[in-house]
């Protein structure tokens, strides 16, 4: 079992609540989401998982988990479309790293005052939908806290 993480903290939301077809129908996977609405200044992204960064852009890391789970988080949905504005990478694409490490720095009023969802989907890549408990979703979980484990 490997415990995904937070990749910061915040309150959880299903995926079927993203605004963002491709998520909110599991298409690329299972999760859930973590919204950072609402926080004052800048948010760090933490790795979710231990392994390594396989795909960093600015709005977005997938790792491949030194467990074998490979995990995506998306920060911000169109988010793309910013090409970059108000994101700050802090890690490089191929680097290990520890559940916890710093990846991305980004502020949600950047993301809510662009016109998009600063709401961050945490998806397991690949697994089939419906496939990760949701236990943590309706609640607010602190830096580190356990998102769901596969």
């Amino acid at each position: 079992m490997t415990a995904v993480r937070t990749p910061f903290a915040g309150p959880v939301v299903a995926l079927a609540d993203v605004p963002d077809p491709v998520f909110a129908e599991q298409l690329v996977g299972a999760g859930v989401a973590v919204d950072p609405t609402g926080v004052a200044g800048s948010v760090t992204a933490v790795a979710p998982v231990d392994g390594t960064i396989v795909k960093l852009h600015p709005h977005a890391f997938a790792l491949q988990g030194a467990a074998g789970t490979d995990v995506l988080v998306h920060v911000g949905i169109d988010t793309v479309k910013m090409a970059g504005a108000g994101f700050e990478l802090l890690a490089a694409e191929g680097d290990p790293v520890n559940a916890g490490d710093p990846v991305v720095r980004f502020t949600p009023a950047t993301i809510t005052e662009a016109g998009y969802s600063p709401v961050c989907p945490v998806v397991v890549l690949g697994s089939a939908p419906d496939s990760v408990a949701q236990d943590t979703v309706g609640s607010t979980l602190a830096d580190g806290d356990t998102l769901y484990t596969v």
